[in-house]
């Protein structure tokens, strides 16, 4: 290679890899993306078939990208006129009080579903170590003031479909034990969990129908057809999208809205809305 075509070479890596990283900074953290499914579900009354089901998770409410993003991406969201919306954890990334307020601010622009609005907890919501109690305390009671129903390890029915919300693996409050043994099987039913590793721990019994997580956020960075290489999870299959499980379980994993650290690739932000079908396939 001659000297003129070897800093040709060198010029045109260097500006791949500025805008790669210009790309991963400042593009697509913020190229949101409305991720459409169905979701079948055993014994669902005829009057929820059709009927839609949006899914938000880790906002990650904090000081580490701009807030505006999130209130534009949730205004975006109302556009779909959802009939039922689930919040599955991480609501802020807590380092101080101030969240509190940011939080606030933030769900100023809630999305409300048609007949439900609920939400369920993660790890980022039980501030520093996962373990202050009054921090996810705190959040619930800003939430619910804005007119979300928080489960914490509790069940509300929802024209006739039951949606258990499970407090995070992590926390402080996890005793997800009694709630799962009394699952009426005749009724449709439908988990929420954070973090998808709860779906390997032995806890399900004869339950057989979807579980809704996120906690991963997809990896934020996942070279071409390899696997992102950081997950916070012990099962890394567990990266997002549907996985279909042991007894008849379906596991979806939301990407994220939010985001830990203002960099992703490869791995857009996601808010999913699922169509509600009948009974599953099997």
């Amino acid at each position: 290679m001659n000297r003129k075509r070897f800093i040709k070479k060198i010029l045109y890596s260097g500006a791949a890899a500025a805008f790669t990283g210009l790309y991963s900074w400042q593009i697509e953290p913020f190229w949101l993306e409305f991720v459409h499914q169905k979701m079948a579900i055993k014994n669902l009354p005829k009057d929820l078939v059709g009927k839609t089901l949006m899914q938000i998770s880790d906002l990650h409410v904090g000081d580490r990208f701009d807030r505006k993003y999130l209130m534009d991406a949730l205004d975006k969201a109302k556009k779909y006129q959802p009939d039922i919306v689930v919040y599955t954890g991480d609501f802020v990334s807590y380092e101080s009080a101030k969240q509190f307020k940011q939080l606030a601010e933030v769900f100023e622009h809630v999305v409300y579903g048609k007949l439900a609005t609920l939400g369920i907890l993660g790890n980022h919501d039980y501030g520093k170590n996962w373990s202050e109690s009054k921090v996810a305390d705190k959040i619930v009671q800003i939430l619910t003031d804005r007119g979300i129903t928080m489960l914490r390890n509790e069940t509300q029915e929802v024209h006739g479909l039951s949606i258990i919300g499970l407090d995070d693996y992590w926390g402080t409050n996890f005793n997800p034990y009694k709630l799962l043994k009394d699952i009426d099987h005749s009724k449709a039913n439908l988990v929420l969990c954070h973090n998808p590793d709860m779906a390997d721990e032995p806890i399900w019994g004869d339950y057989s129908s979807w579980i809704l997580s996120g906690h991963t956020h997809g990896g934020q960075c996942k070279p071409p057809f390899l696997d992102p290489p950081v997950l916070p999870v012990k099962n890394r299959n567990y990266t997002s999208g549907q996985f279909e499980l042991s007894g008849g379980r379906t596991l979806y994993i939301n990407r994220a809205l939010g985001h830990t650290w203002q960099v992703r690739f490869n791995v857009r932000p996601e808010i999913t809305v699922f169509t509600l079908g009948g009974e599953m396939a099997t």
